[in-house]
This record gives structure tokens, C-alpha cells and sequence, in this order.
């Protein structure tokens, strides 16, 4: 095993475990709130948690997204595979739909308004306060609503149950999409369903809500605030790579999300592990500076408030 490996099974294997722990963790304290808090205080007592259990959903995300650049253990592909399967299975995500997505949106990322631009809306409706109105809503359920996150569950249902010649006409992410890829993403997905359906039956009902249930609402509101803010109003073209911006650090970033704030370091070099991208980060060149409209997550999250861009076609 090369070294650079050794660097990242061990922490690689630290960040896995603390993943799990914090899960079982904060689902043990919800519970603790659920019944042994006075009635009258629950709510309250449980609103922090709950918050912090759907950052920590967040967290199994951003994992994930290690092992779907094939980076959570390098040594290993099926180790890889395998552990990118389980810190996803929760959040029911099947890892090669999650790949296959996320390695369209690094390879062509705002190269054009049609293509991986989620905040540009092509239109030939009439340009009018009517026609605006419509496509504001859109962008402003899709952020702060939680819709980013109901497309994305649509779009995984999409793929895992049309068939594979299907899937290549709809979206050119699965142009090589196989059938063994489309078999193996219904058995992770279904395991993930199982996975919240054996809560439900351990548990009952309120059990659930409050290790699961709840959680998943909570993180489908903050993913979707969270999703775009990289990218939202940045510039486009072929040189997609520095299309997006990077955040300042902050507790969120450092210690639950693992440094995901150095966005433009992930772009330019996709290949380097979260825990080197503050060591190796890379600036945006001066014609890209445009991009750094806000320097933190508040700002950053606000700024989406602006809405969307509407191209107009005739």
C-alpha cells in the first residue's frame, strides 16, 4: 500500500466511525428528549437536535461524496464502494446514480446556460410580471422549500426504473449507464428503504420521527439551501472549473462537513481529500474573482434570495 493511501484509510477510517457514532449519538439523545423531557418542554428541548441531526444527514452526504470521487479509501475500490453504500443507505442514495450526476456537474458546470446551470431558467413564454412570478416561485420553492432535494429524489427514482436506453435520452450524465449499474442502484436504494421501514417497525411511529423522520425533513429544507451556493450567479463557459466560490471557514465546515467550503480547490482539483483542500487551496484567477460575491454561508445562502436568471427566447 503507497503511502498516500495509509494517509487516507487512517483518516479516512477516523472520519467513517465518527459518521456513524454521531448518528447513533444524536439519535440516542432525540430519544432521551422524547421521553424523558417534560411534555410541555419537548419542542423546544428538540429543536437544536433536530437541527443538528440534519446537518449530521448533511454530513453522511458529503461523505458520500468522497466515495463517489472514489477517494473515501483509495487503497481499495470495493472498500470504496462499499462504505460509500452504507453512509448512504439512510439517506436512501444509491452511490453510482450519486457519481454519475456528480461527474456531469464537474465535467461540464456552467459551460452554458443550458447545461448545469441550475439557477438559469430558458424560456419562450412571453416576457412579462406573470412569466417572472412563475419562474421565481420555481427557484424560491426549490431553495427554500426544499424542492432542490424533492427533484433530486425524483430524478433517482427516474433512473433506477426507466429503462437504461431511456435514461441516455434524457440525460447525457447516464450516457454510459448499464444495466448492472441500473441493478446494482435499485438493490442500494431499496436497502435504504428497508433501512427506514426496519426503524418504523423496531420503533413505531414516534420512534421513527424522531430518529429519522423528522431529520429527513429538516435535511431536505437545509440540503436544498445549501446545494447551490457554490455556483448560484457565478460565470459560465468553458472554462468550468472555476465557475464556482469558495466560503469561509466555520465550525459547520471544519468539523461537520468536512471543509466543503473550499469549492473552487474541489473543482480545479477534484482528486485531493477533504483533508487537504485548506493545505492546497487554489485561488481563482482575476477574471473569475466575480465569482466571490459573498465570503460567507449567511451571505451566501441570502444572496439566492436575488433569484434566478431568465433567458428569454424568442
Amino acid at each position: 500500500m503507497k503511502d498516500s493511501d495509509k494517509i487516507v484509510l487512517r483518516k479516512n477510517s477516523v472520519v467513517v466511525l465518527k459518521t456513524f457514532l454521531g448518528l447513533i449519538g444524536l439519535s440516542a439523545l432525540a430519544l432521551l428528549v422524547l421521553y424523558y423531557s417534560p411534555v410541555e418542554y419537548r419542542n423546544l428541548l428538540y429543536i437544536p437536535i433536530v437541527l443538528m441531526q440534519a446537518l449530521w444527514l448533511d454530513r453522511l452526504y458529503v461523505a458520500g461524496h468522497e466515495a463517489a470521487h472514489r477517494k473515501l479509501f483509495t487503497h481499495n475500490k470495493l472498500t470504496n464502494e462499499i462504505f460509500g453504500f452504507m453512509i448512504l443507505l439512510p439517506l436512501m442514495v444509491p452511490l453510482r446514480i450519486y457519481r454519475k450526476i456528480h461527474d456531469f456537474h464537474h465535467k461540464h458546470n456552467r459551460t452554458t446556460a443550458e447545461v448545469s446551470a441550475l439557477d438559469v431558467f430558458i424560456s419562450k413564454r412571453k416576457n412579462n410580471i406573470a412569466s417572472k412570478l412563475y419562474f421565481s416561485s420555481l427557484w424560491y420553492f426549490a431553495v427554500f422549500v426544499g424542492g432542490f432535494f424533492l427533484h433530486s429524489l425524483i430524478s433517482v427514482l427516474l433512473f433506477l426504473f426507466v429503462p437504461v436506453r431511456w435514461s441516455k435520452k434524457i440525460s447525457p450524465a447516464f450516457n454510459d449507464w448499464t444495466v448492472g449499474d441500473q441493478l446494482n442502484s435499485i438493490l442500494q436504494f431499496f436497502a435504504g428503504v428497508a433501512f427506514q421501514v426496519g426503524i418504523y417497525l423496531i420503533g413505531g411511529v414516534e420512534i421513527y420521527l424522531y430518529v429519522l423522520g423528522y431529520p429527513m425533513i429538516v435535511f431536505a429544507w437545509i440540503w436544498s439551501m445549501l446545494v447551490y451556493v457554490f455556483h448560484y450567479d457565478t460565470t459560465m463557459g468553458d472554462r468550468n472549473m472555476f465557475h464556482a466560490r469558495a466560503l469561509k471557514s466555520n465550525f459547520l465546515f471544519k468539523y461537520i462537513l468536512l471543509n466543503f467550503n473550499e469549492h473552487v480547490t474541489h473543482h480545479v482539483k477534484p482528486g485531493v481529500s477533504w483533508f487537504d483542500l485548506r493545505n492546497k487551496r487554489v485561488e481563482l484567477p482575476p477574471e473569475f474573482q466575480s465569482n466571490e460575491k459573498a465570503d460567507n454561508l449567511v451571505k451566501a445562502v441570502f444572496q439566492q434570495l436575488k433569484g434566478p436568471k431568465i433567458i428569454w427566447k424568442k
